[in-house]
């Protein structure tokens, strides 16, 4: 249904029943979407890379099923750019490491190099820069196969896990997902397991004969750093090749015993992709064989990821459960559907995935006491601050004044508090993990080494805190605002960590601002709607690609999606730019747009990974994001426009 509110008079009663239908059959799209255990999961889909790694896994372990690699081929293939690269994002352009692992993929798979598709993709390889410039982690991938020399692979030592706590680079000062992916991988670079295969892909070297790698994470900044830990990685080469490791048994024993105790009651190693494929390979390299409990539940954890389309093999970074339904349910609140059943259902599988136990996260955070939620279906170690939040938001929304009686709601929301950092935001997983010097690493080149405060989840946070009935006096909220305040930028905007990217951050930082009472009339906020209402695009939405992570320049360009076009009208209503014409153009496109079942088609990844390495389509975003801005406009457009009907 089409609402023309951007050039004719709208009277409130019409432009009631448009919005009661249109969310009506969102709602109604979203609930035949439930589980039968309560919860929803939606796809989540990457780049090629997962596809092209899958190759590797089952190649590496003589696992190879015919069809299934064939699949996975068809998959690879459909998405190579005309250039000969491939993407790490819709629309987005060759990249380097996307392009070698397809390459590499399709090599192992049986694709003769004189294809068309191989020569072109040899190009691409070529023009990017070569095996020289690829990343640290698909260097030690290609190692595995006799495809790279494994001298220019940066020393990863598992000796690495003795060091203290105390120590400055210790385990606990990178990043949940870094810690996941690099354990497991020192595994590998020590033990170096091999399978049958063995690949030359010389051909895809700028100059065969030197095989020299090149520095990738080359920083303005950081001299002393860079300096420090490339003098660091030459003595742990040097030490590698001595046949005197006095701690190394003892080094592979606590290796081991870190990762088989993460594996515990859990989707793989930390439930996401990378971590989990390290996983694999880690224990074959540690003497686990096939058969054994623990290497089959980790080789299976890998095979649930995967997700036959036709005759097209997809494979999954995670699952979604817990977020998914945090979200759905906060909506169905938000929009007052009274859905007894599903929400009860919704609510109890909450309540029975909350975390209770201790995890990586309490070696930093001494006073925190467990209670929380992960992303994932399983994931202990590792809960989510982001999504703890938006449980809790949830369950607010649809609860309200029984929340407080939930045991369960008290110990996510103390489990938060204890988790702010000391500059006073939030982080993903992990406490004051800011530790700068370790973004210098040469070979960090994965773009997270750290998990820093991001303003998308302090937004969200300072949002529950307003509605949790916190006293406004408690020191959370100033420490809160004051971070939003100074990581804000000159043209009001903010960056968003987790999603795509500037219209993201924007949105829950003032969404976090408004709900703790900040006169949202002030200059340094309004400066926010206008710069939202200066990248309005001719159709009236609005979209940011994932370049603007690469180029600022281009922050909130893009084509127009369901669920950037959401989050900007939400940003407006924060702001209380509901009158003018960019606010009524936005709904129109929204209405305009919706199909018969109520859903939206979105082309454009909007989620983020890692920042310029990783980005994620999550495929009910197009559906709740924009379901939750019509609902909300519905009770603020008609006070909103009271004088101008």
């Amino acid at each position: 249904m089409s609402v023309n509110l951007a050039y004719q008079p709208v009277r409130s009663s019409s432009l009631r029943l448009g919005f009661s239908e249109a969310i009506d059959r969102a709602s109604r799209y979203l609930l035949g979407l439930q589980s039968e255990a309560g919860y929803w999961v939606g796809e989540l889909e990457a780049d090629t890379t997962l596809e092209s790694d899958s190759v590797k896994l089952w190649r590496l372990l003589g696992r190879v099923d015919p069809a299934k690699e064939e699949m996975l081929v068809r998959t690879i293939t459909n998405q190579q750019l005309p250039d000969g690269g491939w993407p790490i994002y819709a629309g987005g352009p060759a990249e380097l490491n996307a392009t070698v692992k397809a390459y590499v993929a399709l090599r192992l798979a049986g694709t003769p190099k004189e294809t068309p598709a191989l020569a072109r993709a040899r190009a691409a390889v070529h023009r990017l820069g070569g095996l020289e410039r690829i990343n640290s982690f698909e260097k030690v991938y290609l190692a595995l196969f006799g495809c790279y020399p494994w001298d220019q692979v940066p020393a990863l030592p598992p000796e690495l896990i003795l060091l203290p706590n105390w120590f400055p680079f210790n385990l606990y000062e990178i990043s949940y997902w870094s810690r996941t992916i690099l354990v497991p991988l020192a595994v590998v670079y020590a033990t170096r397991p091999k399978g049958a295969e063995r690949l030359n892909v010389d051909e895809l070297w700028l100059d065969p004969s030197a095989k020299q790698a090149k520095i990738t994470n080359l920083q303005k900044n950081g001299a002393f750093w860079r300096f420090f830990f490339l003098l660091a990685d030459r003595f742990l080469k040097v030490h590698e090749r001595s046949p005197w490791k006095p701690w190394r048994a003892q080094a592979l024993r606590a290796a081991d015993r870190w990762i088989t105790e993460r594996l515990v009651e859990a989707d793989g190693m930390g439930a996401i992709f990378p971590a989990m494929f390290n996983a694999v390979f880690a224990l074959k390299g540690l003497g686990y064989e096939e058969g054994d409990p623990q290497f089959e539940r980790a080789v299976l954890e890998m095979e649930r990821l995967e997700l036959p389309e036709g005759d097209h093999l997809k494979v999954q970074p995670c699952f979604s459960p817990v977020w998914d339904t945090a979200l759905v349910l906060y909506i169905l609140g938000k929009s007052g559907r009274e859905e007894p059943a599903a929400i009860e259902k919704a609510v109890n599988w909450l309540k029975l995935n909350e975390i209770r136990t201790w995890g990586d996260w309490a070696v930093k955070n001494k006073k925190g006491r467990p209670g929380g939620w992960a992303f994932e279906f399983r994931n202990p170690f590792y809960p989510d601050v982001d999504d703890t939040a938006q449980v809790l938001l949830g369950l607010k929304a649809v609860l309200g004044p029984q929340t407080k009686a939930q045991g369960s709601f008290r110990r996510g929301l103390d489990w938060i508090l204890s988790m702010q950092n000391r500059d006073g935001g939030w982080s993903s997983f992990d406490k004051d993990n800011n530790r700068l010097a370790l973004t210098y690493f040469p070979f960090a080149d994965h773009n997270a080494m750290l998990d820093p405060s991001a303003a998308d989840i302090t937004g969200r946070i300072l949002e529950l805190l307003a509605v949790s009935g916190v006293p406004r006096e408690h020191p959370a909220f100033a420490r809160g605002i004051d971070f939003l305040k100074a990581a804000q930028e000159t043209d009001g905007t903010w960056f968003g960590r987790w999603g795509v990217s500037y219209i993201y951050g924007s949105w829950l930082a003032l969404r976090g601002l408004r709900a703790c009472g900040e006169p949202m009339e002030f200059p340094r906020y309004q400066r926010a709607g206008h710069w939202l209402i200066s990248r309005q695009n001719p159709d009236g939405g609005w979209g940011e690609s994932c370049r603007s992570y690469d180029d600022p320049a281009v922050k909130g360009q893009g084509p127009s999606t369901a669920s950037q076009t959401a989050w900007a009208l939400m940003a407006l209503m924060s702001l209380g730019m509901v009158v003018g014409p960019a606010f009524r153009r936005g709904l129109e496109f929204l209405l305009k747009h919706q199909q018969p079942d109520g859903n939206w088609a979105e082309g454009p990844f909007t989620g983020t990974g890692f920042p310029r390495v990783f980005y994620l389509k999550y495929h009910l975003y197009r559906t709740y994001f924009p379901l939750l801005a019509l609902a909300e406009a519905q009770q603020a457009l008609p006070l909103a426009l009271q004088k101008t009907i």
